[in-house]
């Protein structure tokens, strides 16, 4: 591989390839140039100094050959690339002095990036931490997963209920990507199986497909921070075979001349597709198997060498399965090893239960995907057959072991026979893969007690615990320039890769002039907030109320009907004269979240949000005292300034159901206190930092299992409690809804007859919590306290640490640092 020079790191040098780049690239010059021109110019100038550092990376990758994690995720949530490019590559003062020398200002090309929208939320945020911490680790990784062109959706509020919109943030280019259609891939779907004796004599079988499509690669650059490596993601668009057919054109029938290309393209349009027809469930399968089926040719094929012995693949990688999604990966690569490679079924079988391990992400038993048989048999055949050899080998080892429990046997087959004949894909990767984990200490306990507790005990030693982290680059670095500046102040700048050495800022939670610079920090980012929701949003808050952040995927087991009950109790109040108005900390409630297109119970509760918040935001005796604000379209780009401006973390979920969470753990670090049950990552966050900085309230888990066994009467709570009372009943009169009792009715039916999460059971304990903080607040020395040990204790949660974990318990895998 040919060595490429290296652009001059000066800002002489980045004028000159800037303007080389505006005008080669985009065609035109300084005085015609758009914004735009101007952002994709300075963007490819950007990246062509990370280039020599990805050439080389890949240069030296190919010469050692050392052992990869291949990261397969339906999501990465990247966030903008140029903020994050000029701080891998130390180049934001070489790029801000050169723009400016020709008039144009760093924060207008900022601006204009757009989002890339390839993710959704937690699981996708954290694929991208990950890959972030791999670099900057010099650990030899690539991403996989799709290049989606519209994103899951952008969010819209149409008198306050959430309405999609295409998210088209590939419109006016993307500067970040690398196309690369020569390496597009065929991958097969349909058709049908048939038996065939080899050369050899012996019998087998092959998969006839019945179409196909073509995944075209789109390579993004990974930079470690300052270190030299750059790592690979591998994004995969779908393309038809035969995109436009010219007899058919010519005869009249454009739209048919051109359906191939629309089907084809469908794979790759949208993430999540809504999946309750038939049709959205095809769909989401055949997403799941073209990434994964292009991300495995890709590797064997293009990434190791032509003669490669595949019976060392466990050496050479280890296939992540970020959640069940990637699952139908196990079944592709043994039918590439037995069908296409010849190889015996034992020998293919024992390769790849080497090379996958699956992460468990949820604690929610419909959650854990299942695929009807039919469907797989429909679009897979091969692999459904593949699949059923996989079980019946698995049945028949259970039966050794178990000989007088069949029910056992059953239970843990990977085929389930109710309510219909379907594939547990959770299932089949904890047979195949050699490690499962859970993603936070509690979480991981759980999955061995209870979600897969035959597997657990079956297979003791294939379960372990990563607690999920978050890249500190990103979340506190880049988002947070006043905390970062003030921390390098105090302990030096050793604490971006290091993020342990935030224990140094113990001492200074007692200085009181570090508090206060600390307080002014957090006043700067609220300033900052100000400014951007109202001009993102229209939106104004007040910068000297509590900021109360709930952000979070709109999920009925996350709880914001439980944050919105608080708000609702705090409203009826102080209207009622119950509590005065003074009595009360002021507030700034902000909400994030999108709901599912299909999910009606958590569009119903975005339009409550809505409705609560236009009724307290125009009520003239409230102002400057209670304010409700939900940005519509929450993403990482809104994140990074509204995380640095919080005070109060909101981490109510019921106890048992929250995997981990990272937004917990974002919030942390960047100086807010948590309220929170004893969920997920809470439970080590609050063991971290202290009972005493930490607003726990809430059932704990042993407790919300017992009173589901025992029988849960949401009912009881409600007579019982007189603010809960009045909270439900305001809504349910249509005080929120201009008297229209009917429009938030199935809320209320909802928490009054069933209530599944136990909100009820948890208001009075929240409330009371909420007191608390109500009482800390009040005293600003105690809680700028507090809030600094917050930050000082939570280096645990970097990704770096994440990593580590990885690297130690499943992947074994080692740091290849670039040449000097």
């Amino acid at each position: 591989m040919t060595r490429i020079a290296t652009p001059e790191h000066t800002v002489e040098g980045f004028v000159r390839e800037f303007l080389r780049e505006l005008n080669f690239g985009q065609g035109t010059d300084l005085t015609r140039a758009s914004v735009n021109d101007k952002y994709l110019a300075m963007a490819r100038t950007v990246r062509h100094y990370l280039m020599v550092r990805w050439m080389e990376t890949l240069r030296r990758q190919f010469e050692i050959q050392a052992k990869s994690v291949a990261y397969l995720s339906a999501e990465f949530l990247l966030g903008r690339q140029l903020d994050n490019a000029l701080l891998a590559s130390d180049l934001e003062n070489v790029v801000e002095d050169g723009l400016a020398s020709l008039g144009i200002d760093l924060a207008e090309l900022r601006e204009a990036e757009v989002e890339p929208g390839l993710g959704n939320g937690g699981l996708g945020r954290l694929a991208a931490c990950f890959i972030d911490s791999l670099a900057t680790m010099n650990v030899p990784c690539i991403g996989y997963g799709i290049r989606y062109e519209y994103g899951i959706f952008r969010q819209t509020f149409v008198d306050g209920w959430q309405v999609e919109k295409p998210d088209n943030w590939l419109a006016l280019g993307s500067p970040w990507e690398f196309p690369h259609p020569e390496a597009a891939v065929t991958v097969d779907f349909g058709g049908h199986t048939e038996q065939y004796v080899d050369d050899d004599g012996q019998a087998r079988n092959r998969w006839v497909p019945g179409w196909s499509v073509l995944g075209v690669p789109y390579n993004y650059m990974v930079p470690g921070f300052e270190n030299g490596r750059v790592n690979t993601l591998r994004l995969w668009s779908a393309r038809a075979t035969r995109a436009f057919d010219l007899e058919i054109f010519n005869a009249g029938d454009y739209a048919q001349a051109v359906r191939a290309q629309t089907f084809a393209e469908n794979i790759s349009k949208v993430l999540y597709p809504e999946d309750s027809t038939p049709q959205g469930k095809e769909l989401r399968l055949q997403q799941q198997y073209f990434f994964v089926a292009c991300s495995i040719r890709d590797f064997l094929d293009q990434v190791l060498p032509a003669d490669f012995d595949l019976h060392r693949l466990p050496d050479r990688i280890i296939f992540q399965l970020n959640d069940t999604h990637p699952v139908i990966a196990i079944p592709e690569l043994m039918r590439i090893l037995v069908d296409e490679k010849g190889w015996d079924w034992d020998d293919a079988w024992a390769t790849t239960q080497k090379c996958f391990a699956y992460t468990c992400h949820t604690l929610l038993p419909e959650a854990l995907e299942v695929w009807s048989v039919d469907l797989l048999g429909k679009l897979l055949p091969r692999h459904l057959e593949i699949i059923y050899r996989i079980n019946e080998d698995f049945m028949a080892e259970l039966r050794q072991a178990y000989p007088d429990d069949e029910l056992r046997v059953r239970r843990m087959s990977i085929i389930a026979e109710y309510p219909e004949r379907a594939v547990r894909m959770a299932y089949l990767a904890t047979v195949a893969g050699s490690k499962v984990n859970g993603v936070a200490a509690l979480h991981s306990q759980l999955l061995k007690d209870k979600v897969l507790h035959d597997f657990s005990d079956y297979y003791p030693d294939k379960f372990t615990n990563v607690t999920n982290g978050i890249t500190p680059r990103r979340f506190v670095r880049l988002a947070n320039p006043g905390l970062s500046e003030l921390v390098t102040a105090a302990i030096g700048d050793g604490w971006v890769t290091d993020l342990d050495r935030l224990k140094e800022l113990e001492p200074l939670a007692d200085d009181a002039e570090f508090r206060r610079a600390f307080r002014e920090v957090k006043r700067a980012n609220k300033l900052r907030l100000v400014d951007v929701l109202a001009e993102r949003d229209g939106i104004a808050i007040d910068p000297d109320t509590m900021l109360d952040v709930m952000v979070k995927r709109l999920h009925e087991y996350k709880r914001q009907t439980l944050k919105l009950l608080h708000v609702v109790t705090l409203y009826d109040q102080v209207t009622s004269g119950a509590v005065k108005i003074e009595d009360i900390a002021p507030r700034t409630f902000a909400f994030g979240a999108k709901a599912a297109p299909g999910y009606k119970m958590a569009k119903q509760t975005i339009g409550l949000i809505n409705a609560v918040g236009r009724t307290i935001n125009n009520d003239p005796a409230l102002k400057g005292r209670l304010t409700v604000a939900f940005p519509a379209n929450y993403n990482v780009t809104l994140a990074e300034k509204l995380i640095p401006a919080a005070d109060l973390s909101e981490q109510i979920s019921l106890a048992g159901k929250e995997a981990s969470g990272t937004g917990n753990m974002k919030f942390a670090l960047n100086g807010a206190l948590t309220i929170g049950t004893d969920d997920g990552a809470n439970v080590e966050i609050r063991e971290l930092v202290g009972d005493e900085n930490f607003f726990l309230f809430g059932l704990t888990e042993p407790e919300v299992a017992e009173i589901v066994d025992r029988g849960y009467h949401p009912t009881s709570y409600y007579e019982k409690n007189r603010s809960l009372r009045h909270a439900l009943d305001l809504i349910a009169s249509g005080t929120f809804s201009d008297g229209d009792r009917t429009t938030f009715e199935p809320i209320v039916s909802n928490l009054l007859s069933e209530d599944r999460f136990l909100v009820l059971a948890d208001y009075q304990a929240y409330i009371d919590a909420q007191a608390r903080v109500d009482a800390a607040y009040a005293d600003t020395e105690a809680w700028t306290r507090s809030a600094v040990l917050n930050v000082a204790r939570s280096g645990f949660f970097s990704s770096d640490r994440s990593m580590r974990d990885y690297i130690d318990r499943i992947w074994h895998t080692h740091p290849v640092p670039p040449e000097r």
